[in-house]
């Protein structure tokens, strides 16, 4: 479940790129993303399992949490740090939630965490390291890597709001309900009156000259409700560490569609790095 998730939001970085390059704001983006997978989610639960929709009044300041901190600030923070940082250095500082998720564990919750699972983060660290090429163009700004920290931490956030929660709600109605409190959120910050509904209509040159709308249904539907549904999924088979090591499979995945997407080139550094990540992986599947 989480590998299949972080594929498809591997793929979806490559789609909301192109849906950028047309003109749509960062957050405009993600208000239609919040706000999309909340109608969908709500959707599938009104004709599947409306009884799991019922919420009472105390589980709502944790979920308002978690779709706002968790969910809402995630977007946001990483698009003000790919704004200011290289991509590679942005996504290598926000995969270091794995390791905040694990030191939470270990010092806050006092739970043991085997030692191979700080191996295995290291290993998947220096691999992402390699993948990302950090060393090319390392020109970092204060704002941007402060934004990766806060993404960071908003990712680990909501894996361990996640986990928690999982055990008394089904993974959909808790996407469903975090996506709500997001759209909430981004109603607050941009009232949809004063979206420009025109930029739907135009088409995307980078991707074969489709409308831009086809490319937002896309990004709901395979790049927001199936990956986050089975990565919360996911946290009923497998504790939030090893659900955050194994998603850093991402950068990975999103190396192999940028090249057979856009025609880039692997080399051998980046080659060299996922098997680094991948044995990362497995090592922390094994810490039972």
């Amino acid at each position: 479940m989480v590998l299949t998730a972080a594929t498809l939001w591997a793929v979806n970085g490559t789609v909301s790129k192109s849906i950028l390059d047309t003109g749509v704001s960062s957050l405009r983006l993600a208000e239609v993303r919040s706000a999309g997978a909340f109608v969908g989610l709500l959707a599938v639960l009104l004709l599947v399992s409306r009884r799991s929709l019922r919420v009472e009044r105390r589980e709502l300041p944790l979920l308002a949490v978690f779709g706002i901190a968790g969910l809402a600030f995630v977007q946001w923070f990483y698009f003000v740090a790919i704004h200011r940082l290289a991509i590679g250095v942005a996504l290598l500082i926000q995969y270091l939630a794995p390791l905040l998720v694990a030191l939470w564990a270990r010092y806050v919750m006092k739970r043991a965490v085997r030692r191979r699972i700080w191996v295995a983060l290291a290993l998947a660290l220096i691999g992402l390291s390699f993948v990302l090429e950090i060393w090319g163009d390392a020109d970092l700004d204060g704002v941007g890597v402060g934004a990766c920290l806060l993404a960071a931490a908003s990712y680990a956030l909501y894996l361990l709001i996640a986990e928690r929660e999982v055990g008394r709600r089904d993974p959909i109605s808790l996407t469903t309900y975090g996506f709500l409190f997001a759209t909430l959120f981004w109603s607050v910050v941009q009232p949809w009156w004063s979206f420009p509904g025109d930029a739907l209509s135009a088409s995307a040159p980078a991707a074969w000259d489709l409308p831009v709308w086809t490319l937002v249904l896309w990004m709901i539907v395979l790049g927001t409700i199936v990956p986050f549904g089975l990565l919360v999924a996911a946290l009923h088979f497998v504790p939030a560490t090893r659900a955050a090591i194994t998603a850093m499979i991402e950068p990975v995945a999103a190396t192999l569609v940028a090249w057979l997407w856009l025609g880039e080139a692997l080399g051998a550094a980046q080659l060299a790095g996922g098997t680094l990540v991948l044995a990362g992986i497995v090592l922390a599947q094994t810490a039972r």
